[in-house]
């Protein structure tokens, strides 16, 4: 059996209703995620970046091409949201798209 792999927003509010705390967590979730350009700069991955819900709740769009580049970071994002019980919701793949 095949796993359909899905693009995905991890929503900063929790299961119950509540707002996942500190308020920077997407910031530091992507920020795993991200690497060096060639400027010496820090860039958070195209895979893998911070956004807000239209109710202003802090979120991250992961992209399911990670899956294809790092099969790893993919299931520790969807771990990190089932583990701080936080709302998951699919996306359609042209929406999470850069």
């Amino acid at each position: 059996m095949t796993k359909k792999i899905d693009s995905f927003v991890i929503i900063g509010v929790t299961r119950d209703g509540k707002k996942f705390r500190p308020s920077d967590w997407a910031d530091r979730l992507c920020g795993i995620m991200s690497a060096f350009g060639s400027d010496n700069r820090m860039m958070y991955s195209p895979y893998v970046r911070p956004g807000c819900t239209l109710t202003g709740d802090k979120s991250v769009v992961v992209d399911a091409r990670l899956y294809d580049i790092e099969p790893l970071a993919y299931k520790f994002l969807i771990n990190f949201a089932d583990d701080n019980n936080l709302k998951i919701e699919t996306i359609d793949p042209e929406q999470s798209a850069v």
